[in-house]
């Protein structure tokens, strides 16, 4: 309850909507529990005594009550849809808010299909809750102590028939409410898990196409499906016993109603009219009993959905920008002093030890290693995309962790292994890099990333549509116009984490050689070609995890074995003797 608690006061401005909509339930209450008591004078005054006008006079009324109960049942419609889909709108908003936030290792907490599913489907549960469960909620109490208190008041002896039946329905809901309280949360997650896959396959649809793995896939989806199936099916069938349960007990109690009514009126201690009011009240307190019982559904389902967005909302930041932050980075240099990093606190190894590097302001560091060596972490940790666990890294001869955020990642470019693009225009992605630029500025860019050479052949230029991420574009025009974006911020360290490997060695070439162009901007690459680095000021050779070493390309060829085996097999099909004649 302490998760939903927190997550009404994203009502906000739609508190006074969902007052005035309880207000207006009540008033609709009132005006309907009338109308069984007119309709009793009406039957006992009016029909037994043959008074047309007074039968006139008594059904006007009725149909006053029955006209202010639907209007104040419309208005409450619109107030609540006002304060369900206003607070739905706050709570996405404030989740979607604290994901822009969080750190990378925030987001390996989280699945994406999860995340999708928390700001979809457990939103919706509790839009559906206040939609649905609202009205009930604020009129069945209603209902019950006042039809209670007027059946009472109509005939005390025949009241107790139904107060002995109500218990007996409330308890019986209690048990249902009560064993699939715990199965909506094993539903979400089934949820979350159909989501995962359809995402998956749909992200990687064409993989699929090319490996034709399409049978594999749906047998995938159709696990996730079935089990999704099953789970709601347990969940649900429990779930709507609680209407064949009110069934029973109301027509039981409508049966000994009428028997000990009947007796009653035989005995002419009970009018006719009165027995029909009465029943009507028997049925309104029932059906409230009733509609309490959905409530309970609604609120245990919703219980759930707020626990799954709380963890959201509560998740700490991993990092964020310390109290008087230094704003401004004074060069690009990039210092690592022993540091060591693991992704978890209890993973068993670290990924990066003892990482001491210095790299001047201006230089140019190619980075090789084999697969898994831990070359991307090492650059994550310079745009504080990560913290080191051990020891420090510095940009500007400062400790990264005392800069603000935001002014770090400004002075620190990287483009990332996985390349990135949004849905819209080549424009609207190359202003990701600097907002304010010109047409002028963006074709320079696209220039120094050789993306200008395929731009130029499209009609439309810097305003053709990409498309789904980049879908209408190959990896090698995707990766170069990454590079022409992150090259618009006018970083001073500038990263590229293999961003080239989908273009021909011509191209990069070209590429470097623009790259030359920037004295003062820092350019560490990661490659997999020695040709990507062989030019470079030094490379560094990283073996699991470690820096096993530094050098000019000349210096580790005479000296590294790694680097010869690398050198060799890429080079010259794995003989080496690094002389000039071998390398033609």
């Amino acid at each position: 309850m302490q998760d939903l608690k927190r997550l009404f006061t994203y009502f906000g401005k739609y508190k006074k909507d969902i007052v005035i909509g309880g207000l207006l339930v009540v008033c609709e209450s009132f005006f309907e529990l009338l109308i069984p008591v007119l309709m009793a004078d009406l039957i006992d005054t009016g029909v037994m005594q043959k008074d047309m006008s007074y039968i006139f006079y008594k059904g006007a009324q009725m149909g006053v009550c029955a006209l202010l109960s639907l209007i104040t049942g419309l208005l409450y419609a619109r107030f609540a849809a006002r304060a369900a889909y206003g607070f739905g709108a706050n709570v996405r908003d404030a989740q979607y808010t604290r994901i822009q936030e969080y750190a990378f290792s925030n987001l390996d907490r989280f699945e994406t299909s999860s995340l999708v599913t928390r700001m979809t489907t457990d939103v919706t549960v509790l839009q559906n809750a206040i939609n649905g469960g609202f009205r009930p909620l604020m009129r069945s109490p209603v209902m019950i102590i006042m039809g209670i208190f007027l059946a009472f008041w109509m005939n005390a002896k025949l009241a107790f028939v139904f107060v002995v039946c109500a218990p007996i329905l409330g308890i019986t809901l209690f048990f249902i409410v009560r064993k699939i309280a715990p199965m909506y949360s094993v539903l979400q997650k089934a949820v979350d898990k159909l989501n995962n896959v359809v995402e998956e396959g749909l992200t990687a649809i064409r993989a699929v196409k090319a490996f034709v793995r399409g049978e594999y896939e749906e047998e995938k989806f159709g696990e996730v499906n079935e089990t999704l199936m099953n789970t709601s099916q347990k969940t649900f069938q429990y779930a709507v016993l609680n209407l064949p349960t009110l069934q029973l007990i109301m027509y039981v109690t409508i049966v000994l109603l009428m028997w000990f009514g009947g007796g009653m009126i035989l005995k002419s201690t009970l009018q006719v009219g009165e027995l029909t009011g009465f029943l009507s009240y028997v049925l309104q307190v029932m059906n409230s009993v009733m509609l309490i019982s959905n409530v309970f559904l609604l609120l245990t389902r919703s219980l759930a959905s707020a626990h799954r967005i709380c963890e959201v909302l509560d998740e700490p930041i991993a990092l964020t920008s310390p109290e008087n932050a230094v704003k401004t980075v004074k060069d690009g240099s990039v210092d690592f002093e022993n540091v060591s990093f693991k992704y978890k606190a209890d993973a068993a190894e670290y990924a990066l030890s003892g990482v001491t590097l210095h790299i001047k302001a201006g230089e140019t560091v190619g980075i090789l290693g084999a697969t898994g060596a831990a070359k991307s972490t090492l650059v994550q940790l310079i745009p504080r995309l990560y913290d080191a666990t051990d020891g420090c890294v510095r940009v500007g001869g400062e400790d990264v962790r005392n800069y603000d955020l935001h002014a770090l990642r400004d002075a620190v470019g990287i483009v990332l292994q996985k390349n990135v693009l949004f849905s819209g225009t080549v424009r609207e992605n190359l202003l990701w890099g600097n907002k304010e630029a010109s047409d002028k500025t963006l074709w320079a860019a696209c220039k120094a990333a050789c993306a200008d050479e395929f731009l130029e052949t499209m009609p439309k230029g810097l305003a053709t549509d990409m498309g789904q991420g980049g879908v209408n574009f190959s990896g090698g025009q995707k990766q170069r116009l990454c590079i022409a974006r992150t090259l618009l911020k006018n970083p001073k360290v500038l990263i590229f984490d293999d961003s080239t490997s989908a273009v021909d060695t011509a191209t990069e070439s070209k590429i470097r050689a623009a790259l030359k162009a920037l004295p003062d901007v820092t350019k560490i690459v990661i490659a997999q070609r020695v040709t990507s680095v062989m030019g470079t000021d030094k490379i560094i050779i990283l073996d699991d995890g470690k820096v096993h070493a530094v050098g000019t390309h000349k210096s580790l060829l005479a000296s590294d074995p790694i680097y010869k085996e690398i050198y060799a097999s890429q080079m010259k099909g794995g003989v080496d003797d690094g002389s000039e004649s071998n390398q033609r």
